[in-house]
């Protein structure tokens, strides 16, 4: 095995990494060795000199991501028994390659032991996130073991980490293939079709990770009038049209989102009126739309990205909920997410219900939501658990 830098810890605060937590935080380490640069692969060791675990260095609060616990040398047959092992658990649960879907996310982080790295996989494009300047220095060993593992399946590897690097690291990431070239491609979820825009749209072009709180929305849609606030390209609209919904409006700040939401509309619903979508602010849309929805989702981009300004997401969470308790109709159901990291669960519930004792209205909760089995969390890395989501039936 290759010998690597080492970093070592302070007494006592191994107890983490024993217990196969990814992340070494900077208070936690007693030194590193010299001429160290970002990204480099590491060593981790107790104060008593005994191996912790492999991963890379980085500068910020998180010291050194974790991307192994065994004592080996990451080449490219550690890459392929990663990847096999992500690719072996889709197929095991279903989300891979199956008539009604093909789109799913391949790795996910922490959840799949590869912290800082995201791919996503559209039915032959691999499109790669990297997250820590260490996993986009492998970016080319990345691409060669998905071509190993996925062999014929896989037609091209788009690296779209040009906004996901961190911006003290350094480096000038662009966005760029990898491997074959793909311009455009037609999503199927549950039977579906959504355009995908891997090239200028967000994250990876596509929320795969709303895949089951849509499809459970189309069994509450019969009959309602819907409002599907910051749609992106439309995925709950959808879901609520093929459930039987009376009328759709999707609302973005974005005019490119509301143009694919159209299209989308189109790909699926060809010159169906049911549909409406406004490119405009979610706030001054619902602070006129008082009585006129009796189901409406509000799946907000993230509020807060770090713990810093934990308390102004929190306030945003409780105004917009208020404003969404106070329009909706009586006997409304309400779909109200977070997809911030730093929120908790509880902190996110009591946000909701400070918003429903502010709107002054009756709730009951009917579900408690989370991401799909394809964004797996580590047991180990409780925080890979970002995505919550409450459905509640309003009086």
């Amino acid at each position: 095995m290759i010998d690597y830098p080492k970093v070592i810890l302070k007494q006592g605060k191994e107890h983490s990494i024993k217990r196969f937590h990814p992340w070494i935080f900077s208070g936690a380490v007693s030194r590193v060795d010299e001429g160290l640069e970002e990204g480099d692969l590491v060593a981790v060791y107790s104060a008593k000199e005994e191996f912790l675990g492999i991963g890379h260095i980085a500068i910020g609060s998180i010291v050194v991501r974790i991307i192994s616990f065994e004592k080996v040398e990451i080449n490219q047959d550690f890459w392929v028994r990663k990847f096999n092992s992500a690719c072996n658990m889709r197929k095991a649960i279903g989300l891979y390659g199956t008539a009604d879907n093909n789109v799913c996310r391949l790795v996910h982080g922490e959840g799949d032991g590869l912290s800082g790295l995201i791919i996503d996989f559209y039915a032959g494009t691999a499109v790669i996130q990297c997250h820590s300047v260490g996993m986009y220095l492998h970016r080319e060993e990345i691409a060669e073991a998905l071509l190993t593992v996925l062999g014929d399946d896989l037609k091209a590897v788009y690296d779209k980490s040009e906004g996901t690097i961190p911006f003290k690291s350094g480096i000038e990431p662009k966005n760029e293939y990898l491997y074959g070239n793909a311009d455009s491609f037609v999503a199927l979820e549950n039977g579906l079709k959504f355009n995908v825009d891997w090239l200028k749209g967000q994250k990876t072009g596509f929320f795969i990770d709303q895949r089951e709180n849509r499809s459970l929305l189309e069994q509450y849609a019969k009959g309602r009038s819907v409002l599907n606030m910051f749609c992106y390209t439309g995925g709950f609209s959808f879901y609520a049209m093929r459930g039987g919904a009376e009328l759709v409006h999707s609302v973005d700040s974005s005019a490119r989102a509301i143009e694919i939401t159209k299209e989308n509309v189109e790909l699926n619903f060809p010159g169906d009126t049911r549909h409406e979508a406004f490119s405009e602010d979610a706030f001054k849309y619902l602070d006129r739309s008082a009585g006129k929805y009796d189901l409406i989702v509000l799946d907000p981009p993230a509020f807060a990205k770090h713990k810093n300004v934990l308390s102004n997401a929190l306030k945003g969470y409780k105004r917009l909920n208020t404003i969404g308790f106070e329009q909706i109709k009586s006997g409304g159901i309400l779909f109200t997410f977070s997809c911030s990291q730093a929120v908790s669960k509880e902190d996110f519930r009591k946000a909701i219900f400070a918003a429903a004792a502010s709107a002054g209205r009756t709730v009951r909760i009917l579900h408690q939501l989370t991401q799909p089995a394809d964004h797996p969390v580590n047991i180990y890395h409780p925080e890979g658990e970002y995505l919550k989501g409450l459905v509640l039936y309003v009086e």
